[in-house]
């Protein structure tokens, strides 16, 4: 079966090897424009190119598949070369341009993708760290036959994971990551053989994972400990909670939950600095002292991220003082 993929970050890359590795032919992929990055800002590949590039797969990077779009000129060159690309199915996995009906109708078999999370729970852009957020207890991949709605085509195959106290979004990303790439392969499989079900996708229990920005990251202490600990978690590691003290933007990487110690501090101003030591690490009281959120793991500006006690050697905090957002 030959497949043209289409994918951008990390997560997609990590398909694009499983079905390298399982021996499928692929004439192309389509991946977005190489962007800057870093200190410098120089101009950065994206993980799918890199990967097609060190195992010579042709490679195209269109700004736009929307014939009637900005961009109708460089739309129409992609659309003749898929057209003139001999392929199967397209398998799609965070993308992140729009496919207009024109283009999903390209391939014989149509356009897969390959989606993080238990459908119809949370479609749209930002899967992962939303279940995170939510407090979701499991989540896991969706295998989807794309069509125009956002998310909603027929399901293929979904299986799930659990999420645990301790995962992050980039811990979770890594999990569903390797769960997605193992499933298409079987997917495929399955296509090639006429034995692939789908299933239109239930209405009830339709949620949306809106885009994350940077703006959300900013930690309010009139939370609950437990909402602040899946924040923290569904924002590492981008684009890193943070909260202000004394004028300076602290990120926070890692904390928890943490009780027996809430009778201590019952209507504490919300942010209050309760301790920190090497012991206790950083203890803060949450959603006006009726819960305490113990900080882990911290970043200065120009620093690095460090323990609770290394961080506090080379910047002071004190009892009584106050994180703001």
């Amino acid at each position: 079966m030959r497949v043209i993929f289409a994918g951008t970050p990390e997560f997609a890359a990590v398909a694009l090897k499983a079905l390298y590795d399982a021996g499928f032919e692929i004439p192309l992929v389509l991946t977005q424009p190489d962007r800057p990055a870093g200190r410098g800002m120089q101009m950065h590949a994206s993980a799918v190119k890199q990967f097609a590039l060190e195992h010579n797969i042709p490679v195209a990077q269109p700004i736009s598949l929307k014939l009637d779009g900005k961009y109708p000129e460089i739309a129409q060159e992609a659309h003749a070369l898929l057209k003139a690309t001999p392929h199967d199915v397209m398998v799609v996995a965070a993308y992140g341009l729009i496919l207009p009906l024109s283009a999903l109708e390209i391939p014989r078999l149509g356009c897969i993708n390959i989606h993080g999370s238990l459908l119809p729970r949370w479609r749209g852009a930002a899967p992962i760290h939303r279940a995170i957020e939510s407090g979701d207890s499991e989540t896991g991949i969706t295998i989807m036959q794309m069509e125009l709605g956002l998310d909603t085509g027929p399901m293929l195959a979904i299986e799930n994971i659990a999420i645990s106290d301790e995962d992050s979004t980039g811990s979770l990303h890594d999990k569903l990551a390797a769960l997605g790439g193992a499933m298409i392969v079987k997917a495929l499989r399955q296509l090639e053989q006429g034995t692939l079900p789908a299933t239109v996708q239930p209405e009830l229990g339709v949620t949306y994972a809106a885009k994350i920005s940077k703006e959300e990251a900013a930690l309010d202490f009139n939370l609950s400990a437990l909402a602040l600990d899946r924040k923290i978690r569904a924002f590492n590691p981008f684009p890193g909670a943070h909260a202000v003290l004394n004028d300076t933007v602290v990120k926070i990487w890692r904390a928890e939950n943490v009780t027996g110690v809430v009778d201590q501090c019952r209507a504490a101003a919300s942010g209050l600095v309760l301790a920190a030591n090497a012991q206790d690490g950083v203890l803060v009281a949450c959603d006006g002292g009726a819960s305490v959120l113990r900080l882990l793991e911290l970043q200065k500006p120009g620093g690095k991220r460090l323990p609770a006690a290394e961080f506090l050697k080379g910047f002071a905090i004190t009892s009584g003082q106050v994180f703001s957002h």
